[in-house]
């Protein structure tokens, strides 16, 4: 921030001003005006690390294997860069088979590790004596509970979901046609709703363009939409487009992010306000009721767990 000084021309009185010869005494006032600068320190808000957790697995059915693949960061000051999570311990991936409402018993894990020193993203442990790999079959075979839970600085954090399917994409083609802008880019994409399930999607378009969708006015139809990039690509680019499928819970939290992105485009990036996701703090868990830190309002991660259904089409720009 600059603030505005006063300014004086040093070693010289008053009486010596008028013999002074003009141009020099101009050339002094120059120096005066563009040294006026004082610099202000701004004092941003400090508090403790978060861990963060990038956690959106995108499961191709087509695939033998599913992508695991968790991302752990640290929140930071504003003038400062993002760390990644090197020292986390116990991570592991819980899955509990649920039938007809209820578990069978039947439970197994993955346990996840570093993949390179100092990366901050986990994979299955390939130095495990048995595959730690999640095979794609696995998931479809029945319907789990799946549990993320990992150990940071002497805290324990755990985040639930349940694999959530999509559905395929019918058309995704360019258009020609602009909103607000003639560098924007138009895309066109159509899909059929599932009838009567009361459904949640994210669309991915790319450049961490996300938009959530529900099918309360769409049900069992199909619905075709424009979506409209703000820059322009050359002909020939190929853009890869994701529908993903979402629970209520992920939807909503999709959404606040995507409204506090505005037109910065990436939700990921910091949040003007701090958006709770599923990650939470079970250190000191003594019962269900108070998985989600109610009464501790302080002690709580950011970030999301997800395992969903993606299926992706590609439009190549005229």
């Amino acid at each position: 921030m600059i603030t505005p000084c006063s300014f004086r021309i040093p070693f010289l009185q008053t009486w010596l001003l008028p013999a002074f010869p003009q141009v020099l005494l101009l050339g002094l006032l120059l120096v005066s005006f563009s040294a006026c600068e004082d610099v202000i320190e701004v004092e941003t808000p400090v508090e403790d690390p978060r861990l963060v957790v990038e956690g959106l697995i995108r499961v191709d059915t087509t695939q033998e294997f599913v992508p695991v693949e968790i991302r752990l960061t640290q929140t930071a000051g504003f003038f400062d860069t993002v760390q990644p999570v090197s020292d986390a311990t116990d991570v592991v991936i819980l899955l509990q088979e649920i039938r007809d409402g209820a578990p069978t018993g039947n439970t197994f894990s993955r346990a996840l590790a570093e993949v390179d020193p100092g990366s901050g993203v986990y994979v299955p442990d390939p130095t495990f004596d048995a595959d730690q790999r999640l095979r794609v079959s696995t998931v479809l075979a029945a319907d789990y509970v799946y549990t993320l839970i990992l150990t940071w600085q002497g805290r324990r954090y755990a985040a639930v979901t349940e694999y959530v399917p999509s559905v395929p994409i019918d058309r995704a083609e360019p258009g020609n046609r602009t909103l607000f802008d003639e560098d924007e880019t138009e895309v066109v994409v159509a899909f059929t709703d599932t009838p009567g399930e009361g459904d949640y999607y994210i669309f991915d378009f790319g450049f961490g363009e996300f938009l959530p969708s529900e099918d309360s006015f769409s049900d069992g139809e199909q619905l075709e939409f424009s979506f409209f990039y703000d820059q322009s690509f050359d002909p020939g680019t190929e853009i890869d487009i994701s529908i993903l499928g979402a629970d209520q819970v992920f939807y909503n939290y999709m959404l606040l992010l995507v409204e506090q992105a505005g037109d910065s485009g990436n939700p990921f990036q910091t949040p003007v306000a701090t958006v709770r996701g599923n990650v939470f703090d079970v250190t000191d868990l003594d019962n269900i009721d108070n998985a989600d830190n109610t009464g501790r309002p302080d002690v709580f991660p950011l970030g999301f767990f997800a395992i969903v259904q993606e299926f992706k089409a590609t439009v190549t720009i005229e």
